[in-house]
């Protein structure tokens, strides 16, 4: 394939983000790998959506539905979509497969194998991981354009998340439903609905929305990696943006939600306001501040594990 032409100023991924409701391995060291292939890829790419007129950094946001990835550019700061392209995953089935097959070899032969297998047990895994990025590149032509290197780290994160991914279309499930909604979707709805989820792992569906869009809070991140939860998948998004519209239960927690939602034709089988002080607006130092967010979390956890428990 031809090399499409980059803006090194521009033209790359700044952020990447994972939907918890389809990619939903909580497991350390699964976790781990797909930290580090994000890490990877965030560190050097070179990366566009086709055919729009936006111009980067973009921020990347994957789930998966179905048997489709689904590759959501937006703008970083104010993740306003930009692009949505669906990538199905059965072209990509016998490559993950040997992806996996091969890299295990390579690790075995590294433990006491002699260098010459060693460097053709290598050679093979990296011909097949450029077969692999090729063959990526050229089923997203027209839509999204990268160089090799990208294809190639791209490649590597979509075989870390696609093993764990949750097959079930969310229309199709049998599970309580539960959206929680707050002003930006940065702080309160999204630790509500991971919280759900930490909760009750398996038993509910919990999304989260605003009724405008923020940005990524760090005091959410740490209060919540404390409990092992990793809300770096987080990406805002708006009640505009659901793709569902039917829930069980719709949870507000802003004066701003809560009027939102009312100009809203969501069907529901109920419909609470939840009042909860907003973090952002204490000031102080990052501990007092950050004590703020604990009161929140451990507000939410216990009010959520009541709520929750006779519907699961």
């Amino acid at each position: 394939m031809s090399e499409p032409t980059f803006d090194k100023k521009t033209d790359f991924i700044a952020s990447v983000t994972l939907d918890p409701n389809t990619i939903i391995s909580i497991d350390p060291d699964e976790v781990h790998e797909r930290r580090i292939a994000i890490f990877d890829l965030l560190e050097e790419n070179a990366f566009h959506p086709a055919r729009v007129g936006a111009t980067g950094p973009f921020a990347l946001h994957l789930s998966i539905t179905g048997n489709h990835v689904v590759f959501d550019v937006r703008h970083p700061q104010s993740f306003e979509p930009i692009a949505a392209h669906y990538l199905s995953l059965s072209p990509f089935r016998g490559l993950i497969r040997d992806y996996f097959r091969v890299r295990e070899n390579y690790y075995e032969a590294i433990k006491n194998a002699p260098a010459m297998h060693i460097e053709a047990v290598d050679m093979g895994r990296r011909g097949l991981h450029n077969d692999a990025a090729d063959f990526l590149r050229q089923r997203l032509t027209n839509k999204l354009e990268m160089d090799m290197n990208t294809a190639r780290r791209l490649f590597t994160l979509l075989c870390a998340i696609q093993p764990y991914a949750a097959r079930i279309d969310e229309r199709d499930s049998q599970l309580p439903t539960i959206l929680f909604v707050c002003s930006m979707n940065s702080v309160r709805s999204p630790m509500a609905a991971a919280l759900a989820r930490y909760l009750f792992p398996g038993r509910l569906i919990a999304r989260s929305a605003g009724a405008r869009s923020g940005r990524a809070d760090g005091f959410v991140h740490r209060a919540m990696e404390e409990l092992g939860v990793d809300m770096s998948v987080h990406t805002p998004h708006t009640l505009d943006e659901l793709v569902a519209t039917r829930f069980d239960l719709v949870i507000t927690l802003s004066g701003e939600a809560r009027e939102a939602v009312s100009k809203r034709t969501l069907e529901a089988g109920a419909i609470e306001h939840w009042v909860t002080e907003d973090p952002t607006l204490v000031e102080g130092s990052s501990q007092i501040r950050l004590s703020a967010y604990h009161q929140l979390r451990d507000g939410l956890k216990r009010r959520i594990g009541e709520r929750m428990e006779s519907m699961v």
